[in-house]
């Protein structure tokens, strides 16, 4: 009879078709993925009482009481959108990072005295987020559906996606696309900067994945960079929640749109849900970074390359 046991060749065979068939970076993709699952579950309500404040200037105690009068089955409705569109786009934003930063140091960086190592880092963080922009129709469906006047329109995701390509085409997934790609380039390079420069200025002993403090660095350096760069770009997704809550009619540009917002609402009102959001960025991006980290480590030990 065959020996079903696989002998140690066989095994190194199986690796070597297996790592061929992935990317360099594959640890980098499925640690953001993973990463962001676990936190959406975890904000989602948070993140629902935000843009009650975004779009209609709630106190944080209006929106939670809209919220609790809805009941709790409408809590988590518009969560599939997020759950698809946030953990792919946190894949990407980590894993095409890597990538990008191991593509042009071959072809144009420090290898090649073209770009200085910063400066890959920042083309590689501003390519990466126009990567994630791909991921826009899901972030433009999220919005709708957590919206009450649509409640109606719209009874699941798969309806609206349907709704919106029968009625409008599919240029209509992507409005509000440009105040997608003015938030995430910057973003991504301020995070990916912050992060390193953050974690390099702490002790060593610190950070080591030896010592217990690592996993406490590890959320606290994606907390306080999170929280500040979604400070900084409010204004932004404040605008593109708004071109998002459109539906047909004339594609109106981000410049545009965010004028008549401050005409009309004024700067302090551009900030309506700010300490909200900053909390929910501080919980959410400590999360990520943290779990980003504990399964990138647990990944490392697979050798599949």
């Amino acid at each position: 009879m065959k020996n079903q046991n696989p002998t140690v060749s066989e095994k190194v065979e199986q690796k070597s078709v297996i790592g061929s068939k992935l990317p360099k970076e594959w640890r980098e993709y499925m640690s953001g993925w993973g990463a962001a699952m676990f936190n959406i579950f975890v904000t989602f309500p948070v993140n629902k009482t935000v843009f009650r404040q975004q779009v209609y200037g709630f106190s944080m105690q209006d929106a939670v009481i809209q919220l609790k009068a809805e009941g709790a089955i409408h809590l988590y409705r518009g969560i599939l959108p997020p759950l698809l569109q946030k953990s792919a786009s946190t894949s990407l934003m980590f894993g095409t990072y890597s990538q990008y930063i191991r593509l042009i140091t071959d072809n144009f960086g420090s290898k090649n005295q073209v770009l200085p190592s910063s400066g890959v880092k920042v083309v590689a963080a501003l390519l990466a987020g126009c990567t994630e922009a791909t991921l826009a129709p899901f972030e433009r469906v999220q919005t709708l559906m957590q919206d009450p006047k649509y409640y109606k329109l719209f009874k699941n995701t798969p309806t609206a996606f349907r709704q919106l390509y029968i009625e409008h085409g599919i240029r209509e997934y992507y409005r509000g696309l440009s105040a997608v790609l003015i938030r995430n380039g910057p973003s991504n390079v301020i995070f990916f900067f912050s992060r390193e420069h953050v974690k390099n200025l702490l002790p060593k002993n610190w950070t080591e994945r030896t010592s217990w403090t690592s996993g406490l660095t590890d959320f606290f350096c994606g907390a306080c960079t999170g929280a500040l760069i979604s400070t900084l770009v409010y204004p932004v997704n404040v605008t593109k929640t708004h071109m998002m809550l459109v539906i047909g009619g004339k594609h109106l540009s981000f410049l545009t749109v965010f004028s008549d917002l401050m005409r009309k609402r004024g700067l302090k009102s551009m900030f309506a849900g700010v300490h909200v959001n900053y909390t929910r960025s501080f919980l959410s991006w400590g999360i990520i970074n943290y779990m980003y980290e504990v399964i990138h480590v647990r990944l490392s030990r697979l050798d599949f390359d």
